[in-house]
């Protein structure tokens, strides 16, 4: 409870109703719902037919791979670009 006794749920700011990804049990059902949709698609891919330009397309969950190692790498890439991009808080505040 804060000091003037309102109620507090789950980090909902003081004095504003909850809503409901306060809650970490409603953000914890979202993450579940997710990995059950990508296990899904990913088992899906076993029961239709391919039609592959290349050799690598006709393997088992291909693309799902493919998909993960590029957003992986999009991450990398991005914290990599990070160090030579970024500028100071107050960059575009200082007189020049």
């Amino acid at each position: 409870m804060s000091d003037h006794g309102e109620k507090r749920h789950h980090g909902a700011p003081a004095g504003e109703a909850p809503r409901w990804l306060d809650n970490p049990r409603n953000v914890k059902k979202i993450i579940y719902m997710l990995f059950a949709v990508c296990a899904a698609l990913f088992a899906a891919d076993a029961f239709y037919h391919k039609h592959p330009y290349f050799e690598a397309e006709s393997w088992f969950g291909f693309y799902a791979v493919y998909g993960f190692v590029m957003c992986v790498g999009l991450v990398l890439a991005a914290k990599g670009m990070r160090v030579f991009l970024m500028r100071d808080e107050d960059y575009y505040d200082r007189d020049r």
